[in-house]
C-alpha cells in the first residue's frame, strides 16, 4: 500500500526549527523576524490562525537563563574575572542567544498549533 505524499505531514518540531510551513515543510513561515507570513508561498496554507502569544519567549528564557548561569559560574570558578568582565561576557551572550532562539521556538509552537488544530474558531 502506497501512501500519497500529501497525506504524510512533516514533523512539527523539524519544520518549526527550520521556520517552515507546518503543512508542506517548504514555504517560509515568517515574512519578517517574528512576523508570521499571511500564507505559505508553496502550498497556500492560510497562516492567520498562528498566534503563539508569549510561549516562545517563556521557553527561550527557561533555556537561556540556566545555560548562562552555569557558564557564568564556571568562568567565575575557573578564571575568577573582575565583575565587569561578567557583564561584558554575559549580557551580549544572553541577548544573542535569546534573539537567535526566538524564531525557531515560535516556529515550533505555530507548527504544533497547526498539527493539533488548536486555534480560534475551531469547530
Amino acid at each position: 500500500m502506497l501512501l500519497e505524499t500529501s497525506l504524510v505531514q512533516p514533523s512539527p518540531i523539524l519544520t518549526g526549527l527550520k521556520c517552515r510551513c507546518p503543512r508542506c515543510g517548504e514555504g517560509k513561515l515568517f515574512s519578517g523576524y517574528l512576523k508570521v507570513a499571511a500564507s505559505c508561498e508553496k502550498c497556500g496554507l492560510d497562516l492567520k490562525f498562528a498566534d503563539s502569544g508569549d510561549g516562545p519567549a517563556i521557553f527561550v528564557i527557561f533555556l537561556v537563563a540556566p545555560v548562562i548561569i552555569v557558564m557564568a559560574l564556571f568562568v567565575g570558578a575557573v578564571f575568577n574575572p573582575a565583575p565587569y568582565v561578567h557583564l561584558i561576557l554575559w549580557i551580549p551572550m544572553t541577548l544573542i542567544l535569546s534573539l537567535a532562539l526566538l524564531p525557531p521556538f515560535k516556529g515550533v509552537l505555530v507548527a504544533l498549533q497547526y498539527r493539533h488544530d488548536a486555534h480560534e474558531g475551531h469547530q
